[in-house]
């Protein structure tokens, strides 16, 4: 299918989303509205609409893993069925919990992920080769509780004494395992489902009540967390957890997707480093790139994290030193300069870029206008600006933020092209 810019204008301007039974947020009679961004003197169609919206052919559950600053599925679905075909490879070099390599793969495209954070694969990987639930069954019940092994820090805050001991021991097996170099699907599988129900604010999750699980408190702020509510942790089943979220998780993959996700897994490259510098990566070869960078200082992921790494024997600190966290917009600048200039030396003429980026610190910066000269300095043509409107989400009303309002109220996706040779 011929997909250069203008078949993607044509595209935005007469886009009208599909009837969702009334769970469209704009009115039924929106069409998207068309107007432009000057940058530098230079003129840049934008495109606003409700392209997508959180139900929109409901997501697979394989989606359902928590991690902060994260894009909902159907954003790279909208841009992978909009310009890729089966086969073709898609990427994120900022891959996060692994929205989009996981959405591509079930679309049938193969997949390059990239994420400096380790935990990026851990939690991304095994999505890709699914084990049979009665594996994930039996593995749980042939690791042992061992009484003499220890967390080897304090984390009574958040565990039942014997909670904490089966979460050791399961913890104890896999770090065995990975060292002994025989980790397979299915320890993969209990590795990410545990390191996603380490703690949370309900029963379905290993820890006594604690914030959203897409954020880890200190061991501080859960004491006070504790002696506010009165409470003091519950025991928890933890293999029952696991496979309680594991049928959740593998609920409803029909036989194609099944194929797809098998397909991607055998050809798929895993990289953990820096999206600046990917040498694994060969020349011209990514049809398209979705992917939603680091914004400035907004969100601490190594601190989030760091119950995630201690489950995974992960330095969280070292980790946190390597995340590209920057206060100034010029330093943010920097360093997605040179993102962009890897971008377009691994995109493939005629490939496409969707960069999601927001309004921070109160709408005061639209990094989509700073993103729009990086791309172009980089070799890329600026297609369009394209937002998406949404409603706000669940994580905002808990972190006291309303979207419409403040904070990041919109998706906006800068849609790069490299012209053929």
């Amino acid at each position: 299918m011929k997909r250069d810019p203008s078949f993607v204008h044509e595209y935005l301007r007469m886009f009208s989303l599909p009837d969702q039974d009334g769970q469209t947020t704009l009115q039924l009679d929106q069409t998207t509205r068309c107007d432009t961004v000057c940058i530098n003197g230079a003129e840049f169609c934008r495109y606003t609409n409700e392209f997508w919206t959180a139900r929109q052919r409901q997501a697979s559950r394989l989606q359902e893993i928590s991690y902060r600053a994260c894009f909902k599925p159907q954003l790279p679905r909208f841009f992978i069925s909009l310009l890729t075909d089966p086969g073709e490879i898609v990427y994120d070099p900022f891959t996060g919990r692994g929205t989009t390599p996981l959405e591509a793969a079930l679309l049938g495209r193969q997949v390059i992920s990239n994420d400096i954070n380790p935990l990026s694969r851990i939690l991304t990987e095994p999505r890709l080769s699914l084990p049979v639930y009665e594996e994930i069954r039996a593995r749980l019940y042939a690791i042992p509780d061992n009484p003499e092994v220890t967390s080897g820090i304090d984390l009574s805050m958040f565990y039942h004494p014997d909670t904490l001991r089966t979460l050791c021991s399961i913890r104890e097996y896999l770090l065995d395992r990975e060292k002994r170099g025989e980790l397979d699907r299915t320890d993969a599988w209990i590795r990410m489902v545990a390191t996603n129900r380490l703690s949370g604010h309900s029963p379905g999750f290993f820890s006594v009540y604690t914030l959203p699980p897409n954020q880890a408190v200190t061991p501080e702020r859960q004491i006070t967390i504790n002696r506010d509510r009165n409470q003091i942790p519950p025991y928890r089943n933890v293999r029952e957890i696991i496979l309680k979220k594991s049928r959740s998780l593998l609920q409803g993959i029909d036989h194609k997707q099944r194929e797809n996700l098998i397909r991607a897994a055998d050809s798929s490259l895993f990289l953990t480093g820096d999206a600046r510098h990917t040498p694994e990566i060969p020349d011209n070869t990514i049809s398209l790139t979705v992917t939603s960078p680091p914004f400035l200082d907004i969100v601490q992921y190594a601190t989030d994290n760091w119950l995630r790494c201690w489950f995974n024997g992960l330095d969280a600190e070292e980790i946190g030193k390597q995340i590209t966290i920057t206060r100034k917009l010029v330093d943010w600048e920097g360093v997605m300069r040179d993102v962009f200039r890897e971008l377009f030396r691994i995109t493939r003429p005629g490939g496409y870029v969707a960069f999601e980026v927001g309004e921070v610190r109160n709408g005061s910066v639209r990094l989509d206008e700073h993103v729009i000269p990086l791309g172009i300095s980089a070799g890329f043509t600026c297609t369009a600006v394209i937002i998406n409107q949404q409603d706000f989400t669940k994580t905002a009303n808990i972190w006291g933020v309303n979207n419409m309002s403040g904070g990041t109220n919109t998706n906006r996706i800068v849609l790069f092209y490299k012209n053929p040779e």
